[in-house]
């Protein structure tokens, strides 16, 4: 009889390796890259958007896209203590991946990917704001992506959460900030691209918008593309914006509307 470690949980005295089966997604997807698995080129992932997820934070919202899934809070506005006076309110952006969010685990602290898309989504929401109606204060957006599929679909699935989330909590706002991107494959324009469709495309497009006013506020450019490209991309992604804004709108009136009934 083999004699056992009582410190530590031993495996059994006789093991296999585990049999994989072949990645169903890796088998849809042709090789020909100009092909998409399910959708046309045009089209996007179908979405879940609800708020009042968190019922500690002022506001808070849910999205998932498939394999994207983000949850968001909001808090505030609150005072800001042992600060200098500012007439301008502030705003403070937090993303932050859950470990078991990726392929591989991530460690819990955050690292520098966090942090770029924690800046892009705040340069992405501040211009809708109105953060001059609070001086000395501050509203703080925590941002949890449970599972990615993709840099580009968490920056553009996170800014549509935290503006449906600011909406949520009742803060002045000029409008909505919808958030659509797009990957260059060869000539063609494929809108919100899954992590393993970005791999393939030569350049992405990301943009931010307030489609009732018709204004971009963020743009995010990867790779290179033409002038000709680039318009082609901005229009694709601004049509899409105007139908995600859609999806925003609905979700906030059937929130209202639980609310009160």
């Amino acid at each position: 009889m083999a004699s056992f470690d009582r410190r530590r949980i031993n495996g059994p005295e006789e093991s296999r390796p585990p049999v994989f089966e072949d990645d169903e997604d890796a088998e849809q997807i042709s090789v020909t890259p100009k092909t998409r698995k399910g959708r046309a080129n045009k089209d996007i992932r179908p979405i879940f958007l609800t708020t009042g997820l968190i019922s500690e934070g002022n506001g808070s919202s849910y999205i998932e896209t498939e394999k994207t899934k983000i949850a968001c809070a909001v808090y505030g506005p609150r005072q800001i203590k042992n600060e200098p006076y500012n007439e301008i309110g502030n705003l403070n952006v937090e993303v932050k991946f859950s470990p078991f969010s990726c392929s591989r685990r991530r460690a819990p602290l955050r690292d520098a990917e966090d942090r770029s898309i924690s800046v892009l989504i705040q340069q992405s929401l501040l211009p809708s704001l109105r953060l001059e109606l609070l001086p000395k204060s501050g509203i703080d957006v925590f941002i949890t992506i449970i599972e990615n599929d993709g840099v580009e679909a968490c920056v553009a699935s996170g800014a549509v959460a935290a503006s449906t989330a600011l909406a949520d909590a009742g803060i002045e706002m000029f409008g909505l900030v919808t958030s659509c991107a797009s990957a260059m494959v060869e000539e063609d324009i494929w809108l919100d691209p899954t992590a393993e469709e970005t791999v393939r495309a030569r350049a992405s497009f990301t943009i931010a918008c307030i489609p009732a006013l018709g204004t971009v506020t963020n743009i995010w450019q990867t790779g290179q593309l033409t002038a000709e490209e680039a318009i082609c991309c901005l229009e694709a992604c601004q049509t899409c914006c105007r139908d995600i804004h859609n999806v925003m709108a609905s979700a906030l009136l059937n929130s209202q509307a639980a609310k009160c009934s």
